[in-house]
């Protein structure tokens, strides 16, 4: 027993010298830069993710989340008596007056903490809105950034209909190369994914994709692929689309130089509007020079190739944009989805799993447990069930004890 508890302390002595290093040295963060993080940092980590996986390094929600922690209900109530006085004041300028009256500390509640609760309950007031300083800026390096969006396309002319189009594209903001750009009818999460996922199989993987703050480019299923692959997903302001300005210009360049090229034959169909778009884009776009690079966005991309990282394996991708959703294993051993009935383990009945599908196509659902798969599900084929040979017949005498011996 003293040997074992020996190499136990040896083990724990070891693994705290580690952590020790390892804290002590700052951490290259995508985006973010260089961050220092406490052996207690380190070794929490290191905890969540061996008792839970990958899972268990996600955001935990605050419990009190939305409700200002600084401030106590009487404080609150005193804000609001004393804004309801000064209701034009700025923000800013109303947390000046609140530090000059005592009303509150400076190091105890900060600017932001005023200025969300006074955005909470409606009262910031008429402020002059203060566009951002902007810089000019290009990062040196291949994939280092991709920045995504959609744009308005042409009206396709289906039979009597006009029938509009978007298009989805993402650009690498080094070379300017646009990993990949699709025209779609619909501006669902699907076509995003789309788009993404071929950028990624052609292109690589980058280190940051930066994207609008829209609906699709905030759901969880990309947030999720993103972080399973080591990509930053950052977002941009509401209603800043200067802010993503490499792709803004390709749109622009897109109605200057492809959409005067659109015949009508291009508009009859989807694949017709593509077809053109790719070849533009590959012999045109692709292989101008670029006045700010001095060489063709294709050329900048493939001078750096050897630096690209690429998909190992292409079948993985698919299942890390699959949503995500917790069911409860049904007594016969399934589960529904969508209104559709999916066989499971039998050991899992009674229990709740998490289930990772595509919701558009509902071909593979897998099974996880504790962030690990542990199954696929099967459709269930209630007509093969019906059909299907028992391997005991129920006997109404054996059951009044009057069967033969």
């Amino acid at each position: 027993m003293r040997v074992l508890f020996s190499i136990f302390l040896g083990f724990m002595r070891v693994l705290g010298i580690q952590l020790i290093k390892s804290g002590a040295r700052p951490h290259e963060v995508p985006y973010y830069g260089l961050c220092d993080y406490s052996p207690q940092t380190i070794a929490s980590w290191l905890r969540d993710y061996r008792r839970e996986g990958f899972e268990g390094l996600k955001p935990k929600r605050r419990s009190d989340r939305g409700r200002p922690r600084a401030l106590s209900p009487e404080l609150q109530e005193q804000l609001l008596a004393l804004r309801q006085e000064e209701r034009s004041c700025p923000a800013s300028v109303f947390y000046e007056q609140l530090v000059a009256k005592g009303v509150i500390l400076p190091d105890a509640v900060s600017y932001a903490t005023i200025y969300r609760f006074l955005k909470s309950r409606g009262l910031l007031g008429r402020e002059m809105r203060r566009e951002p300083e902007r810089k000019r800026f290009a990062y040196d390096t291949v994939n280092t950034l991709w920045q995504g969006d959609v744009a308005a396309g042409p009206y396709l002319r289906v039979g009597n209909k006009k029938v509009a189009t978007f298009l989805f594209a993402f650009i690498d903001d080094c070379s300017r190369l646009v990993t990949f750009a699709q025209f779609f009818t619909s501006e669902k999460f699907e076509s995003l994914k789309v788009v993404f996922k071929e950028a990624i199989l052609r292109r690589g993987i980058p280190q940051m994709v930066y994207v609008d703050n829209g609906k699709i480019y905030r759901s969880e299923q990309l947030q999720l692929a993103c972080a399973a692959l080591g990509i930053a997903l950052i977002n941009t302001k509401p209603y800043d689309p200067q802010s993503k300005g490499k792709i803004e210009r390709f749109f622009l360049t897109v109605r200057q130089r492809f959409l005067p090229l659109v015949k009508d034959e291009h508009l009859k169909s989807l694949d017709n509007l593509n077809r053109s778009f790719w070849q533009w884009l590959e012999e045109d776009y692709h292989r101008q020079v670029h006045s700010a690079l001095g060489m063709s966005p294709l050329d900048k991309f493939m001078s750096q190739f050897s630096q690209v990282k690429m998909v190992s394996d292409p079948a993985v991708l698919e299942p890390l944009f699959f949503k995500r959703e917790e069911r409860r294993v049904h007594h016969d051993a399934t589960i529904s989805i969508n209104k559709r009935l999916f066989e499971v383990p039998p050991q899992f009945i009674g229990n709740r799993v998490e289930v990772r599908f595509d919701p558009e196509k509902l071909e593979r659902v897998l099974i996880f447990v504790a962030g690990k798969e542990v199954a696929v599900a099967q459709p269930v084929a209630l007509s093969v069930n019906a059909r299907a040979k028992r391997e005991s017949k129920l006997s109404f005498a054996s059951l009044q004890g009057g069967g033969q011996n």
